[in-house]
């Protein structure tokens, strides 16, 4: 399997998607450090989505956004070639299964943290502020970009209730639109290019960041099987 790549760097720092499986991705501190991830990634993912693994996995770069962002810090503001076309409703009614699954299934990981207000991270900060810690603040963090994301394509949505309950409203908003498969490209804050793709996408990589570090910071800071690997994470 051959595993068509988005490059987005700010100088060598580096952030790696893989184009058809929107939300896997890798970083490094440079590229080469990235690509050499992407395989374990990619079985995660597919393990995570109920999905046959191939055996050969190979990566390659097809697009490149050079990014001023600290992507470092999973700063990003790429739109893929990939994500401009129209979606069709059997692959849009996929891709929404995939993202409430992915809210549902962070749920499950934040639920299962016996102390939502423990951690032993180090405070560190990044370019939003102190890094989320502890599973409260992680879960707080994520569930509280679905205005802004579904903001970003003239969605009206807000962040009230669970981290499912949010996104399935904002699902139904998206979808009281007449023409919204049609996948317009929207001018969104700071000038930063959305479509409805770039929408899923980013909810399914930006659940995915902090899942990873919420199932890492359960294990040492609570110890081994803890807490369930919902998303496959290679360990």
């Amino acid at each position: 399997m051959v595993i068509r790549c988005v490059w987005e760097h700010n100088g060598s720092d580096t952030l790696l998607y893989a184009c058809e499986l929107p939300g896997a991705f890798t970083r490094g501190a440079d590229r080469e450090i990235a690509l050499r991830k992407m395989a374990a990634e990619v079985r995660s993912y597919l393990t995570w989505k109920g999905c046959a693994v191939p055996e050969e996995l190979k990566a390659e770069i097809v697009q490149e956004a050079v990014c001023g962002l600290q992507v470092c810090d999973a700063d990003s503001d790429v739109l893929f070639e990939t994500e401009k076309p129209p979606l069709t409703l059997e692959e849009y009614a996929e891709l929404k299964a995939l993202t409430l699954k992915s809210a549902e299934d962070f749920l499950a990981l934040y639920r299962a943290v016996p102390d939502k207000d423990r951690s032993d991270l180090i405070a560190r900060k990044t370019f939003y502020g102190q890094i989320p810690r502890t599973a409260e603040e992680m879960y707080r963090h994520t569930k509280n970009v679905n205005d802004y994301y579904f903001g970003e394509i003239a969605v009206d949505a807000d962040n009230e209730g669970t981290i499912s309950e949010c996104r399935r409203r904002g699902f139904a908003a998206l979808e009281s639109k007449p023409g919204f498969l049609e996948n317009p490209v929207f001018e969104g804050s700071y000038g930063e290019a959305w479509t409805l793709r770039k929408v899923l996408r980013r909810f399914l990589w930006h659940d995915r960041i902090h899942a990873k570090a919420m199932y890492r910071m359960a294990l040492r800071t609570f110890g081994a099987e803890t807490v369930p690997n919902v998303f496959h994470f290679d360990e």
